[in-house]
């Protein structure tokens, strides 16, 4: 219950089991008990707070109070001033151990998503101490005190702080001792390290398109909105945590709100569905630009996500500002791979049917050294468990399948949006002249090779460096 309460949103049935549950006997039926307990404690006769059917739960927090979520709530940069008895009150319920107990209640993801909360609860603690020992009215006892229990708790900046402080008095003394005297230089402000906190700070709703699939979406940052189209594969919390996705969102999410989604199939979004094709895909990406309301943004697409991006732009060339397409190509490999090719790519799919959710990464490996030969062996490790956690066997299949019809030569030339096209050198997923052939199909597209081997990016090497420093240019220059 603290964890459907603490998220506050919707989780997979196969999720909570995989969290909560990691025996070999039905864990299904563990969830099952456990909700049928929970809903004795928290349901009433006129309300049900325990949400459950076939596919997620969640805990109906309307009317309710969470403690901790009003705290991040009341510290927002937006937020209303807060006085100076709440604070106190915010720092008396900050200085206990969140959730505490529940150490150990989950599997590793668990236990890494409890520790990511608790670091999110420690740094509104530093902010609410930080509020309190600047009270301009506070007596000079109650700002040491407030200021000790700040330096305990982040002590670089209560220091830059307490420094600044102190060199203010010296110079506001020297000015006393000497009107005509001026301090030769300004204080600098203290120096904020910046943590990274987008976990927490990312907003996840949800959309459901006409077909009745529940698409999950989420925003970060502020600014001018980017929009990402989805691709393989994606999951809208595990990505955060990538050594492949994590960097690159975060310094997207610097300058832009950003906006990206879980394809149907994947992630959060609903996995059971009929429909897994191209024109769907399409269909995902309008719905979430229509659900935020989006009247003109630049669209990002990075492997299969390029052809969406470029279907969407020539559906809505009025609500597309620019096209960044990363890794990409226009048509898929039953258009283009050789008989061989095809051969080999069938007989991929019957093997990812087949193995892709057993604990033997291999079949996984199969993508991960494709996708990224470069990348370390805990960077590939990492993507095999990532792949396993975010689809099913037999949607890993569809995808590659529906991949391989994609098909959008035919309007490229309709492409009417500022373009760039980035693309590995040595791609070992999708060769470089298929990305030549997409950039030279769109007028007056911008084609950038970029010296890597790896069809996804890894930020540790100096191509990710450039194709951010790259996209960022073309922003600026394009005014987009």
């Amino acid at each position: 219950m603290s964890f459907l309460v603490a998220t506050g949103r919707p989780h997979r049935r196969e999720r909570l089991c995989e969290l909560l549950w990691d025996v070999p006997d039905d864990p299904k039926a563990a969830l099952r008990w456990a909700l049928t307990k929970l809903r004795k404690i928290v349901d009433t006769p006129d309300r049900s707070r325990i949400v459950a059917d076939r596919e997620r739960v969640h805990f109906d927090l309307e009317g309710t109070q969470v403690d901790i979520r009003d705290i991040h709530a009341a510290l927002r940069p937006d937020a209303e001033p807060v006085e100076s008895m709440r604070l106190e009150a915010m720092a008396q319920e900050l200085s206990l151990v969140l959730l505490d107990g529940l150490d150990g209640a989950g599997d590793d993801r668990f236990d890494a998503w409890l520790v990511a909360e608790r670091e999110d609860a420690e740094a509104a603690r530093a902010e609410v101490l930080k509020r309190l020992a600047k009270l301009p009215h506070a007596t000079s006892a109650a700002a040491q005190k407030w200021l000790r229990l700040w330096r305990e708790v982040d002590p670089e900046n209560a220091g830059a702080f307490e420094r600044s402080a102190a060199e203010a008095a010296r110079v506001a003394a020297a000015v006393v001792a000497s009107p005509q005297a001026s301090p030769e230089r300004q204080q600098r402000p203290p120096r904020i390290t910046a943590r990274s906190r987008a976990l927490r700070n990312q907003r996840i709703g949800f959309c459901d398109i006409p077909d009745g699939t529940k698409i999950a979406y989420a925003t970060i940052g502020t600014g001018p909105p980017l929009l990402k189209a989805a691709n393989w594969l994606n999951h809208l919390e595990f990505d955060w945590s990538s050594p492949i996705w994590g960097r690159s969102f975060a310094a997207i999410a610097q300058q832009r709100t950003f906006i990206r989604y879980d394809e149907r199939g994947c992630g959060l979004s609903d996995w059971e569905v009929n429909d897994l094709g191209f024109d769907a895909f399409v269909e995902d990406l309008e719905v979430v630009a229509d659900k935020l309301k989006l009247e003109r943004f630049p669209l990002l697409g990075i492997s299969q996500g390029a052809a969406v991006s470029i279907e969407y732009a020539v559906r809505h060339p009025e609500r597309v500002s620019g096209l960044i397409l990363v890794s990409g190509y226009a048509a898929g490999w039953r258009h283009t791979a050789s008989a061989e090719e095809q051969a080999r790519r069938e007989a991929v799919l019957t093997l990812t049917e087949l193995g892709w959710g057993t604990d033997n990464p291999a079949y996984r490996h199969i993508f991960s050294k494709t996708f990224m030969p470069d990348a370390s062996a805990e960077d590939l490790d990492w993507f095999d468990e990532f792949q396993r956690q975010t689809t099913s066997p037999r949607n890993a299949a569809r995808f590659q399948d529906a991949f391989g019809y994609i098909d959008v030569r035919h309007r490229l030339a309709e492409v009417r949006a500022p373009t760039i096209v980035l693309h590995s050198r040595h791609d070992q997923r999708i060769p470089l002249e298929l990305g030549r052939a997409l950039a030279s199909g769109i007028p007056d597209a911008h084609f950038v090779p970029i010296d890597s081997r790896n069809h996804i990016l890894v930020d540790k090497e100096p191509a990710w460096s450039t194709a951010l420093e790259t996209v960022a240019r073309f922003l600026i220059e394009k005014g987009i």
